[in-house]
């Protein structure tokens, strides 16, 4: 009976220890499972933090551009309207330009004429020059490839021409009518519109423009010396200095 029960006792010493052996086991698997579910649970919370920190990120940035696009919606919007204004404004301009070159067109057209009319009646200055800048504009004022400022620009410097012959002291070498149909060659002095001298290429003879009877009258070869001076200041080749010369002016225009 002690041997039965002492193999008993053993038995279930022996059973005991297997079962909490087996629940040592049982629980340490189950510990290490639940370990390794916390450390993929944990690995997941990182990825999910990670994600949402670059969504986060991303949003961020997407609200920067959001901004920058309204402000650049903004500005696009201010130059349209600024645009709109400045189209606005050339359509203003542009009506006010049809009807102002329909004014300016007639003025250009009377500005020639009034050249023409000056010419014909001035002293017989540089008259083929003249005459052939008047008929250049005349033929420029139809052209369609000239614009009517340039047009303009002509007429004025052809008026600023005309100015400077009244004021200063000049020289060149031109053809004169001595009378009916007899021609020379001369040397031209002019001092404004105040006198007109013509000498003859030999430099031996001198006339005069007498207004009163609008031709050339010769000069009394005593005043040569003088002339001569005239002459060379002209030309630029002596310094300039007090002169006399025939005077080429009715007794209304001295006046």
């Amino acid at each position: 009976m002690n041997i039965m029960k002492s193999s008993f006792t053993l038995f279930l010493t022996v059973c005991s220890a297997t079962a909490l052996a087996s629940g040592l086991d049982s629980a340490q698997s189950i510990q290490s499972k639940s370990h390794a579910e916390s450390a993929s649970s944990q690995v997941k919370i990182d990825r999910s933090a990670e994600a949402a920190m670059a969504h986060k990120a991303e949003i961020e940035q997407l609200r920067e551009e959001l901004k920058n696009l309204e402000v650049y919606r903004d500005h696009l919007k201010s130059l349209v309207d600024s645009q709109q204004k400045e189209i606005t404004s050339i359509d203003q301009q542009i009506d006010q330009i049809k009807y102002t070159r329909q004014g300016v067109v007639p003025l250009m057209y009377n500005m020639i004429d009034g050249l023409k009319t000056l010419v014909e009646n001035d002293k017989p200055l540089r008259f083929e020059q003249r005459v052939t800048r008047i008929e250049k504009l005349e033929a420029m004022m139809p052209r369609a490839d000239v614009s009517d400022a340039e047009k303009y620009r002509r007429i004025l410097e052809a008026y600023q021409i005309e100015l400077d012959y009244g004021t200063k002291l000049g020289l060149y070498r031109g053809s004169i009518e001595m009378s009916g149909t007899e021609r020379i060659e001369a040397d031209v002095l002019y001092l404004g519109r105040v006198s007109l001298i013509a000498r003859n290429l030999a430099g031996n003879k001198y006339w005069s423009w007498d207004e009163k009877s609008q031709s050339w009258v010769t000069v009394d070869s005593s005043n040569k010396a003088e002339l001569d001076k005239a002459y060379a200041i002209a030309a630029k080749q002596v310094a300039p200095s007090l002169i006399q010369l025939p005077v080429s002016l009715t007794v209304a225009e001295a006046k």
